[in-house]
Order: C-alpha cells, then structure tokens, then sequence
C-alpha cells in the first residue's frame, strides 16, 4: 500500500500538466531548480513575514490565488511571535505559480514578502553528492579517523 501512495512524483505531475496544455513548461524557481511535489501538494514558502502576522493575515492575502490545503507559521517558544517564514501548501502547481508571482514583492504589515518554492530538485549540473563533491573541488575536507592516524605516525617513525 505505501507503494502506491509514494507513485505520485513531481516531474510527472509536471508533464501530466504540460500535456493538459496548462502551460507550466516554464516552472522553476529564481535559482533555476525544479519544484519538487510534497506527498499532499505544492508546498511555498513565505519569508520576512512580520513578528505580529497571523495565520489569518496570511490565508487572507494567499487565498486568491487558489485554495490554501495547509498553512503553518512557526511561532518562538520564548516570545510567543512568528518567527518570520511561513509554509503554505496548494493542491496545484499552477495555484502555487500563482501565487509566487502574485505575492513575491507584496507588502504584509509593511515588511516585503519573498515567496517561492520550499522544496525544489537542484538545476542541473549542479553537484548533489553533498560534503563529498566539494571536498574534490578544494573545499573542506574531511579528518581522518584515529586509527589511520596513528598508522601514519608509525610509518614516519620507521623512516
């Protein structure tokens, strides 16, 4: 059974819709990656979103550009405010498209939204063998273990 819940992928549901003629050829995000489909929907993320927003402000400003499935703002243990994102989940990519273009740049109690996709797969070309790939680049590398260590030091001590 959980076989057939996890079929659903995004790049399918991507060229399902680009073979209905819904015209999302062009989705991506501003660093030029492809919006990857949560198991239940699209999911944005809203950034600089004020301290004193409510969840209500946000369905308010979302909810035109389609029906909002899910919203989730995190609030700060100690001070009880929005810590300054918030997640908003649509059923479709195309409502999700909307509303990035719709809300990015709009104004919520006079801090500026950013707005875009939450999950994404890298653009190609990109590297996403993590820590690995940029250690064969010259970034930073990994410590040997304490063994190898200790054999490398008794290598030096007998020449």
């Amino acid at each position: 059974m959980a076989d057939t819940e996890m079929d659903v992928d995004a790049p399918e549901s991507l060229d399902q819709d680009r073979k209905n003629g819904s015209g999302n050829t062009d989705t991506k995000t501003a660093e030029n990656a492809v919006p990857v489909r949560s198991i239940e929907g699209w999911i944005i993320i809203v950034t600089n979103v004020h301290e004193e927003a409510s969840e209500e402000d946000i369905q308010d400003l979302f909810a035109e550009y389609g029906e909002i499935k899910n919203v989730h703002i995190n609030l700060d243990r100690r001070t009880g405010y929005v810590k300054g994102y918030a997640l908003i989940e649509f059923a479709t990519v195309s409502e999700a498209k909307a509303a990035i273009e719709g809300a990015n740049g709009e104004q919520l109690l006079e801090q500026t939204l950013s707005v875009d996709f939450a999950f994404v797969r890298p653009p190609p070309g990109k590297s996403s063998t993590g820590t690995k790939g940029a250690s064969k680049k010259g970034g930073r590398q990994r410590s040997r273990s304490p063994g190898e260590r200790r054999s490398g030091r008794d290598d030096e001590a007998e020449d």
